[in-house]
């Protein structure tokens, strides 16, 4: 009894391997928060990257046409396969059109040679991506293949009163004109780990811009040779 007394109290005293069995303690702790913050971080990072992608992707397609004989800019498919090009280039790094989805809209407030009066209406919408799901299409509104692909009220696109975007917060084109509206809807890819996140990994922005020059909204040109449009039944990367 006495040696068992007297070993517990060296026990008791004994200060060898207290550092390494403290590390052993607290390295799990250290680590996990360690990665909590690394994956956080990035997932900060590529929020801002989709947001500044969205935002480039709009004014870019605010600004692009080719002038024509009535002092109007008239945009061509060609155009807007740029821009989308460009916007897939930009988002190369977190692999955007192949984990997510771009919806390019052209929401116009005018006047079309069938109208009687000026209607706001989303006139036609381009996209790039593989991601397909409810969640990662457009949420505010589609249009057919071939909306604004003629000056004819076959083609004439969605009626969209009250604007594009989410409620409370919609965007309206002013009178006369147009602006590009973009949604990005993309799948966050885990640096580390998902559990951090959550089950639910969709980053969605949206971005709009007003058209910058006098723009020909009667259509979408397509002059020959003609490139292939990037309508919104397709998906590509």
């Amino acid at each position: 009894m006495n040696r068992l007394s007297a070993f517990v109290r060296r026990l008791y005293r004994a200060e060898r391997g207290v550092a390494l069995v403290e590390f052993a303690v607290t390295l799990p702790v250290i680590a996990g928060f360690g990665l909590y913050c690394i994956e956080l971080t990035n997932y900060a990072l590529v929020n801002m990257r989709v947001n500044q992608i969205a935002l480039t992707l709009a004014d870019n397609a605010s600004r692009v046409g080719t002038d024509s004989t009535l002092s109007t800019q008239q945009l061509r498919e060609v155009d807007i396969n740029d821009v989308l090009q460009a916007a897939r280039y930009q988002g190369q790094g977190i692999r955007l059109t192949t984990f997510g989805r771009i919806t390019l809209s052209s929401l116009e407030n005018a006047q079309q040679t069938y109208d009687a009066a000026p209607v706001q209406r989303i006139h036609w919408q381009r996209c790039i991506g593989l991601r397909n799901a409810t969640n990662y299409n457009s949420l505010y509104g589609t249009t057919t293949t071939t909306d604004g692909t003629t000056n004819t009220a076959a083609d004439d696109g969605t009626l969209a009163p009250s604007g594009m975007g989410p409620a409370g917060q919609q965007v309206s084109a002013p009178a006369g004109s147009g602006l590009m509206f973009v949604q990005i809807s993309y799948e966050y890819q885990p640096l580390v780990t998902g559990y951090f996140i959550g089950s639910d990994r969709r980053i969605t922005f949206t971005a709009s811009y007003i058209i910058r020059d006098n723009r020909d909204l009667a259509q979408i040109y397509n002059p020959a040779p003609a490139t292939t449009r990037s309508t919104c039944n397709l998906y590509t990367s």
